[in-house]
């Protein structure tokens, strides 16, 4: 027992640095295969996702592993989110905080929080889907979680196909200023204010939960009655409307959910949104068995001091800990 304990130890004790430097080799070919990553040293252990042959440690079944998506082409008003899968890792890497969550998770023991890289996407829309779509269903092949970090928001319609593949109809929990819904935008079905309307269409989840919004239109209201879309809005919110979720769960977290007092970093600036504490706990406190999840809409160009990186990274570490978790 002492001696397991001391290679625990031994283990949770290595440095950032050492640490970053394996997780960062890792970058994904256009089709959505690694060029270089750690999968050879692994192998399947039945009830385990795998058994890391470099260190030793068994992981936890599906653990969570973070994948970029540098996607911006889709955006409406203004280009920038591409930029932030770098921004977000350095934020979570930086010696100003560490790599524990919460409820006490350490994401820095090798293999709890693993890295593919960033995907290399195409500017056009159709081509970069499908390489999105490819290289989720990648990594869920190798019995990984994915949290996507884009982009913007038009990446989470080819991850939730993906994620069907594996995980039929999940309950998804949209948090957003925005609903998303439109059926195309000033003539784009690829835009990122269409893709809820697109996995709504193609059946891609059980249950649509939208939580933050205060942008409704008339066209979108009408499209969440007529895909039976939960919303509750920022007025129902600080009414004390909550949602609850069952099952298997997507989190898909829009950084301009949160009020631009607290993350002014996003290309539309929203007031009267959420705070980071109220997306934290919605993160803690959803319910269900969380199998995947992207945090998108992060602009570096229009943040403040990294502020806002800083809050997408720790909205990472709090994905990170209820996937372990559950």
């Amino acid at each position: 027992m002492g001696r397991r304990r001391a290679m625990i130890s031994s283990l949770a004790t290595l440095s950032h640095t050492a640490y970053r430097s394996r997780i960062f080799s890792h970058r994904l070919a256009s089709g959505g295969c690694p060029s270089h990553t750690r999968h050879s040293s692994t192998q399947q252990h039945e009830g385990y996702a795998a058994h890391d042959a470099i260190t030793g440690v068994i992981l936890k079944l599906n653990p969570p592993r973070i994948i970029g998506l540098p996607y911006d082409a889709s955006s409406s008003f203004l280009r920038g989110a591409a930029r932030a899968p770098d921004a977000i890792r350095s934020a979570l890497h930086s010696s100003a905080g560490n790599m524990w969550t919460e409820s006490l998770q350490d994401l820095a023991v090798p293999g709890v929080l693993s890295d593919a890289g960033d995907l290399d996407l195409d500017g056009d829309a159709a081509s970069a889907h499908k390489q999105i779509e490819n290289g989720i269903a990648d990594l869920l092949g190798k019995n990984f979680r994915p949290i996507s970090l884009g982009g913007d928001h038009s990446v989470t319609w080819p991850v939730l196909r993906a994620i069907n593949r594996v995980y039929s109809k999940p309950v998804i929990l949209h948090i957003d200023a925005h609903p998303d819904l439109y059926s195309d935008f000033e003539g784009d079905k690829y835009s990122h204010a269409c893709p809820f309307a697109r996995i709504m269409e193609e059946n891609l989840a059980s249950r649509l939960v939208q939580v933050g919004i205060r942008t409704m239109n008339g066209h979108q209201h009408a499209q969440s009655q007529r895909y039976s879309v939960d919303v509750i809005d920022m007025r129902a919110w600080c009414s004390g409307a909550r949602p609850t979720c069952e099952g298997d769960v997507y989190l898909s977290i829009d950084i301009d959910a949160i009020d631009p007092a607290f993350a002014p970093g996003v290309s539309h600036r929203e007031a009267g949104g959420l705070s980071v504490r109220d997306v934290l706990d919605l993160v803690q406190n959803c319910g269900g068995r969380v199998i995947g999840a992207d945090i998108v809409e992060l602009n570096p160009e229009r943040d403040t001091g990294d502020i806002t990186a800083r809050v997408a990274a720790k909205i990472l570490k709090e994905v990170a800990g209820r996937m372990i978790e559950s």
